[in-house]
């Protein structure tokens, strides 16, 4: 038997497309790409800060590297108490240097 062709039945939408999205739908996406806006630059305003306080710590440890090869020519040690300024001198043979 041979196979009869079948015409396609072209559907017509009559239904006409929107242009726009409602002002409503346009203010919630426009809140929502504003609060990540903000969250960003919190972000970064913070990533600012960090830097500089990791480039203060470099500095302080800078500094302290320059005291510990003060201590270490002037006392021998730069093994230091920090509390009360007492010197801990190394120990040899059980005895402390004097």
């Amino acid at each position: 038997m041979a196979k009869t062709k079948t015409k396609k039945e072209k559907i017509v939408d009559l239904k006409p497309k929107a242009e726009k999205i409602t002002d409503e739908q346009l203010k919630e996406v426009q809140d929502a790409v504003n609060e990540i806006n903000r969250a960003q630059m919190e972000i970064g305003m913070m990533e600012t800060k960090k830097h500089a306080a990791l480039h203060h710590i470099s500095i302080s440890q800078e500094a302290i590297g320059k005291i510990r090869t003060t201590f270490e020519k002037e006392y021998g040690t730069a093994d230091v108490d920090i509390q009360t300024g007492v010197i801990n001198y190394p120990t040899e043979n059980g005895e402390v240097n004097s």
